[in-house]
């Protein structure tokens, strides 16, 4: 008797593991059919899973520039280890004025074999509207790092320290804060590249771009940000790859209750 209850006992161990690794980012690329703004382009999606519960925030972007942020909700079936995603709407966008953001619906199938990879189909409505969207289909990866960031802060002086995150070997960045160069072509080191933000009750809200210049010797381009907001630390690790050579964070000025 003893066989057969440790092969149940593997079974459901390795669903388990499946459930945690959905938590963290994924990021790949969407189609979509004719009429859509875009016949592919980007998404990145922040998931949290707890138990068959997800939520979480989805990007969608043709770059850093231009890009449409959305919050969703959904279940996971560890049985058949599929998810279901919903969009409950976009909380900010940048996107041009001839497109309109979707509110999606994904249904996607989870593998795990070199890589962990979801994929599946995707449909929607326009924002502010019954009118669907063209559909398509979606494939993401699990990755390391995002490419968008949010940090939410209760002081108006941040500070910015980029230093090479991995060997030191010739990578280059440029920074821009609110589409304004503060930093251009200036190579990661052990002495950080500092930038300083003031955030104010007037404009609460602040985005730092990083572009990567250069790859250095060892691609890809990896820097280490860490954040200095009052007496709150935070250290992010931003990486460019084949596809995106920029990173964006977002500091959002939240008073203290």
């Amino acid at each position: 008797m003893s066989r057969p209850v440790l092969s149940i006992f593997f079974f459901l161990a390795s669903f388990t593991v499946h459930a945690q690794d959905l938590t963290g980012t994924w990021r790949g690329k969407l189609t979509q059919g004719p009429g859509g703004c875009f016949p592919v382009y980007f998404i990145e999606m922040q998931l949290k899973a707890e138990g068959g519960k997800l939520t979480g925030s989805t990007y969608h972007f043709s770059d850093v520039n231009n890009f449409v942020k959305e919050n969703f909700e959904g279940v996971y079936d560890r049985k058949n280890n599929s998810l279901v995603i919903q969009e409950s709407g976009a909380t900010t966008f940048h996107v041009p004025a001839d497109c309109v953001p979707c509110i999606k619906r994904y249904v996607l199938s989870y593998e795990r074999k070199d890589s962990q990879v979801l994929t599946g189909d995707w449909g929607g409505r326009m924002m502010n509207s019954q009118v669907a969207c063209p559909p398509g289909k979606i494939i993401l990866s699990k990755e390391a790092s995002s490419i968008f960031n949010e940090i939410k802060v209760d002081t108006g002086n941040v500070r910015l320290d980029f230093y090479d995150n991995a060997q030191i070997d010739g990578d280059t960045i440029s920074v821009s804060v609110d589409n304004q160069t503060v930093v251009s072509h200036q190579r990661l080191a052990e002495k950080p590249i500092t930038v300083y933000i003031r955030i104010d009750l007037i404009k609460t809200e602040h985005e730092v771009i990083m572009i990567a210049e250069n790859e250095g010797s060892i691609p890809p381009n990896t820097a280490l940000l860490i954040v200095t907001a009052g007496e709150k630390r935070y250290r992010l690790f931003l990486s460019s790859d084949v596809d995106q050579k920029k990173v964006l964070v977002r500091f959002i000025y939240e008073k203290l209750k």
